[in-house]
């Protein structure tokens, strides 16, 4: 579930999105129960939308046309 921060953390345009990634891959079964790495279960398909969002906004600071839209992700 994404969090709406008051003060954008510190660390970038994307800091928020990749933190909520973050927290999604170690809560999830495939690291709690199975014994996975996050890395591992990030390919095998686990937080699908957040890592969508965390590309979209990586992709959004190298887009020209960003500059009058503003950046993706929060």
């Amino acid at each position: 579930m994404p969090r709406y921060y008051e003060d954008k953390p510190a660390g970038g345009a994307c800091a928020g999105v990749k933190e909520d990634l973050g927290t999604c891959l170690l809560q999830s079964d495939c690291v709690l129960q199975e014994g996975k790495s996050p890395r591992q279960c990030l390919k095998e398909g686990n937080c699908k939308a957040l890592k969508y969002s965390f590309f979209e906004c990586k992709r959004s600071m190298l887009d020209a046309r960003s500059r009058f839209r503003g950046r993706k992700g929060y």
